[in-house]
């Protein structure tokens, strides 16, 4: 009662964002870094019924479609894949028992666990990921169809048995099936409206109630086969002002809130019963720059660019030091990182590159972004900087799905400039930080390659690495692939951020990976 009090006082400060991609990772809060005041003492859970505090809306209740972080942290209480990541982002069972791969990487057979059902009570077994392949493979728009058009087959001997068989070996296959959640067939057969309306899978909650732009509520599914949690409801709430964010975790209105605002932390954290909670980050943080344009058609313009942003100034400013620089296309936290020269703070540098393109006077651009607090602020930050070299930036936030559908549109349609925006790649793997944001096949409407990045020699090293096994090759090839991209400079490449969550001191088994995502599997409210 005191929850829904509170939350019709801070009503007014509510609406949506945006954010980027996430992943599964099952983990305790426990073994994540959190510092408390000493001598801090802990109050008990007011209530059962989590909390969170998001700072944005999800996209999507349709597994098969979402690709940003918070929508996957939702998905990933109701839904499961055969298997996931633990907090070392390695692959381990989920819904496979186990499973093996034949010689020649083309064939994988998993044996599915037995006795897992789903929120509609129907069992889950191999004829119910059947279905879901059938779906996506029907359906180019769905997000998920990229992954299963890789797979030659899929065969069913028996209820325990799933034969996957790819088209070409592909050494990020078992990464992206960790992503590939199963939905029941019941449901899959109401069509796609339905579904998003009532989620039906086999995790640990099932789906409640969703109030579009303020919530969703899920509640303990009794016959999960891991265990029933412990907590009566987890409910999530879009919260995109930064203040009114931290003040529902200060009130307890929200339990567990993310991400905390960086530049409050460090005054919150102990106090009120409130813990920071921070890790390691797998977020890359960057502003896609559009080569189409004829200001940033030539690479020396998006040189000078990079060089005129102060990216220490940019991470002291935007995350109070809660980050760090990137040298590379994407963090060093991901597979394959090749560290490339950086891009030093250099106004002489820049000013001289924009000269011998042309562009000593300057031009006119606009940057689009989220209307999230911290965004907005990352994006101000953006103008300054590029203010000194005689850019003249038109700051523009949105709200997510009117941005959303400014930038998936076909190439003859797109207006877009600049996006500051954040990706984290939720396979962990080196393929997925940067095919779908740098891969020519990739621009709008396929996926988010809004730079129109088009290098055939860059997206050739990506294909080869994707069929090779050798990893020294493997090396070679992704350290390739960044050296073509940070020369090329598509984007303004700022930084990596830690995520930063806030809870109560009474919350525990939150686990928060590296790519944003949560899981909720063993929350406990002490």
């Amino acid at each position: 009662m005191k929850k829904k009090i509170i939350a019709l006082v801070l009503a007014a400060a509510m609406s949506l964002s945006l954010a980027a991609c996430g992943g599964n990772a099952p983990a305790s809060s426990a073994a994540q870094e959190g510092s408390a005041a000493s001598g801090q003492t802990q109050t008990a859970a007011p209530d059962q019924d989590l909390v969170v505090g998001f700072n944005l809306d999800i996209q999507s209740l349709d597994p098969h479609q979402v690709s940003d972080t918070l929508s996957m942290s939702v998905l990933g209480t109701m839904y499961e894949q055969l298997v996931t990541f633990d907090e070392n982002q390695k692959i381990v069972p989920m819904l496979a028992e186990s499973w093996k791969v034949d010689p020649d990487n083309l064939t994988y057979t998993f044996t599915l666990r037995k006795g897992v059902k789903f929120h509609d009570g129907s069992e889950f077994n191999s004829a119910a990921f059947k279905a879901n392949y059938d779906r996506c493979m029907k359906d180019e728009k769905l997000r998920q169809y990229r992954t299963v058009s890789k797979w030659e087959s899929v065969e069913t001997p028996d209820d325990s048995t799933v034969v996957i068989k790819l088209k070409t070996p592909n050494v990020t296959f078992i990464n992206k099936v960790a992503l590939f959640s199963i939905v029941s067939p019941k449901a899959l057969e109401q069509g796609a409206a339905a579904l998003v309306k009532n989620p039906d899978g086999t995790g640990a909650y099932q789906f409640k109630e969703r109030v579009e732009g303020d919530h969703v509520t899920v509640v303990p599914f009794a016959d999960y086969w891991n265990g029933k949690p412990s907590v009566n409801s987890v409910t999530f709430k879009a919260v995109p002002e930064d203040g009114a964010r931290v003040a529902m975790l200060q009130t307890g209105e929200a339990d567990y809130i993310y991400p905390m605002p960086a530049t409050q932390a460090p005054t919150v954290d102990g106090t009120k019963d409130i813990k920071v909670v921070t890790a390691p980050s797998a977020i890359m943080r960057y502003v896609t720059l559009n080569t189409n344009l004829p200001q940033l058609k030539d690479k020396r313009v998006r040189q000078a660019m990079n060089y005129a942003i102060d990216k220490k100034a940019y991470i002291k400013t935007i995350f109070n030091g809660y980050a760090s620089e990137v040298h590379s296309c994407y963090p060093s936290t991901v597979q394959y990182y090749s560290e490339q020269t950086p891009y030093d703070f250099n106004l002489e540098k820049a000013k001289s590159l924009m000269k011998e393109a042309g562009f000593e006077n300057g031009f006119e651009l606009t940057l689009w972004g989220d209307n999230t607090t911290n965004e907005m602020k990352g994006m101000q930050f953006v103008q300054q900087q590029l203010a000194q070299i005689g850019i003249k930036v038109e700051v523009v936030p949105m709200e997510p799905n009117t941005l959303s559908g400014m930038i998936y549109v076909e190439p003859d349609k797109a207006k877009i400039n600049m996006w500051y925006v954040n990706w984290s790649p939720s396979s962990f793997d080196a393929d997925g930080a940067v095919r779908n944001i740098l891969s020519y096949p990739m621009i709008p409407p396929t996926s988010a390659n809004t730079a129109y990045y088009n290098n055939p020699e860059f997206d050739k090293a990506l294909d080869e690495a994707l069929v090779t096994t050798d990893t020294a090759k493997l090396t070679e090839l992704y350290a390739k692939a960044q050296k073509m991209v940070w020369e090329d400079s598509p984007w303004l490449f700022l930084g990596s951020d830690q995520v930063i969550a806030g809870e109560k001191t009474y919350v525990g088994g939150i686990y928060l990976g590296p790519d944003g995502k949560l899981d909720l599997t063993k929350v406990k409210l002490s």
